[in-house]
């Protein structure tokens, strides 16, 4: 009983804290690349992650984390797609200012 309460303690696994996925999803839209990168955080999906793009030999990208949350990682990443597809389509370049 005691081994566990330390355990939970210094456990590096963090429950309550967002931990970014293992795995990444990447979908080309135009030519933007978006990278969905969900986060657990509290037994959910937090959406999240970035849309880049090449300028000649200079990648810039655009990092987002929203405060929508999913029951799963992929439900998630699909949202963040969706996300960014809009986002891509509505501000274009400017995504980077």
């Amino acid at each position: 009983m005691l081994g566990k309460m330390f355990k939970s303690l210094f456990s590096s696994s963090g429950e309550g804290k967002a931990k970014s996925s293992s795995k990444a999803t990447t979908v080309q839209h135009d030519a933007f690349r978006i990278i969905a990168e969900p986060q657990s955080n509290n037994g959910q999906w937090q959406v999240s992650g970035r849309i880049e793009k090449d300028f000649g030999e200079t990648t810039k990208v655009h990092t987002f984390i929203r405060a929508d949350t999913m029951p799963d990682e992929e439900a998630a990443a699909r949202e963040m797609v969706r996300k960014a597809k809009m986002m891509i389509d509505q501000l274009g370049d400017s995504i980077f200012d």
